[in-house]
């Protein structure tokens, strides 16, 4: 997969600096089950994540897989754990002496199946607690094997300017992201948890649009992003000039920045982030959970140079 956003990292004189929106709301998927493990994923405007449980990956070695009973070998087990509120999560003061958890609870499982059952399924809720009521979640050694938490924030953005980082007047300038700073995997690899190599979880944020205020009075304008070749990864022709281009993520500035703050113009950034998963040969490819805003700036010369050089 590329995304249509450039590969090569260009030193910027600005640094981006990332600008969370707020407050964040979280998008969920239902519980998804497959092979050994049922997991409950989450994105919000600083990120995505999952929470699964069914254990550590049992590869076969030509016996059965064990049930949970047998895993705990007579220990109890404990169905719910408390995590920390997620990142991007904003939630009232909580109640003097107590305070927030997102706890996350096993439900309408099997003990006598290696998987928890096809009934088996989590659920999540934010709580405030006090200290007797986050003990009624305690987390003993034995009960990890049965949890696997993974997160992922966006990174931060990194804006490629085509033909030059610097523009000039009357020449369009071309914007997209770097393909590092527009793309986020994060899977359980052997920590899934799935019962054979066929099943495993990946969860993908990707940009699939973006909305630039170029900073100069003119209307912001909207780019959509996706996909393209690993030849063209920002969708920019080098071998055409800068007024026979397909792009259309592009703004041509009508006067240079040499009046502005520091001599650059203010750009801002609205991106829009899509997470998705995708399980193992999965023929339905990737089940898109939800979208997120993310906002952020950059500082930008506008050099009064009639040519492209430079």
């Amino acid at each position: 997969m590329h995304n249509r956003v450039g590969r090569a990292l260009l030193a910027l004189s600005a640094v981006l600096a990332l600008l969370m929106a707020g407050p964040a709301t979280t998008a969920t998927a239902d519980t998804i089950q497959t092979g050994n493990t049922v997991c409950s994923m989450y994105v919000n405007s600083t990120g995505f994540g999952a929470y699964c449980t069914s254990g550590s990956a049992y590869l076969g070695d030509g016996t059965p897989p064990p049930t949970w009973r047998e895993r705990l070998d007579g220990k109890p087990f404990v169905p719910c754990r408390n995590f920390p509120i997620p990142d991007g999560i904003h939630l009232p003061q909580a109640p003097e002496g107590k305070k927030w958890v997102l706890r996350v609870t096993i439900t309408d499982y099997d003990l006598n199946t290696y998987n928890g059952g096809n009934k088996a399924h989590l659920e999540r809720a934010y709580m405030p607690v006090n200290a007797e009521e986050e003990a009624q979640c305690p987390e003993p050694d034995y009960m990890d094997q049965f949890w696997t938490r993974f997160k992922s924030t966006y990174p931060t953005p990194a804006l490629v300017v085509k033909p030059t980082f610097t523009p000039r007047v009357n020449i369009p300038a071309f914007f997209s992201l770097t393909k590092e700073s527009s793309e986020q995997y994060k899977t359980t690899g052997e920590l899934s948890g799935y019962y054979d190599p066929q099943h495993n979880l990946t969860m993908r944020g990707m940009v699939v649009e973006m909305k630039v205020d170029p900073g100069d009075g003119t209307a912001p304008f909207t780019c959509l992003m996706g996909t393209t070749p690993a030849d063209d990864p920002d969708g920019y022709d080098e071998t055409q000039d800068p007024f026979h281009q397909m792009n259309t993520c592009k703004h041509k500035y009508a006067k240079s920045s040499a009046s502005q703050p520091d001599g650059m113009y203010t750009v801002k950034l609205t991106i829009i982030w899509e997470v998705s998963y995708w399980i193992g040969r999965d023929a339905g490819g990737w089940h898109s959970i939800g979208k997120a805003t993310v906002t952020a700036v950059q500082r930008l010369p506008v050099q009064e140079v009639q040519a492209i050089g430079g």
